[in-house]
């Protein structure tokens, strides 16, 4: 698969991950940055476009990077307090 075409995936996988109540919400391009290598570890088996990959990148919640987790809480995805509570932010 040509990197490009892996990058949209990724990216569209991002989308999934975020905590929106839309579907029409953009990911912020911090967050496709911060959480892309976190996709591709523990979820990129799943299709970006497919409610797996959310609920991946939920359960592997605890394995993410510091870096996500920071993009998300400043991108108002998540919260610093729900992090905190579920032990991340490693």
């Amino acid at each position: 698969m040509p990197i490009t075409a892996t990058a949209a995936k990724v990216a569209l996988a991002l989308s999934t991950v975020v905590l929106c109540t839309t579907a029409a919400s953009a990911v912020s391009s911090r967050v496709q940055s911060a959480c892309a290598s976190d996709y591709m570890a523990y979820c990129s088996q799943h299709d970006p476009d497919g409610p797996g990959a959310r609920r991946c990148m939920r359960a592997n919640g605890l394995k993410l990077s510091k870096g996500c987790l920071d993009a998300l809480i400043a991108a108002g995805e998540v919260s610093k307090a729900e992090v905190a509570r579920r032990g991340g932010g490693k």
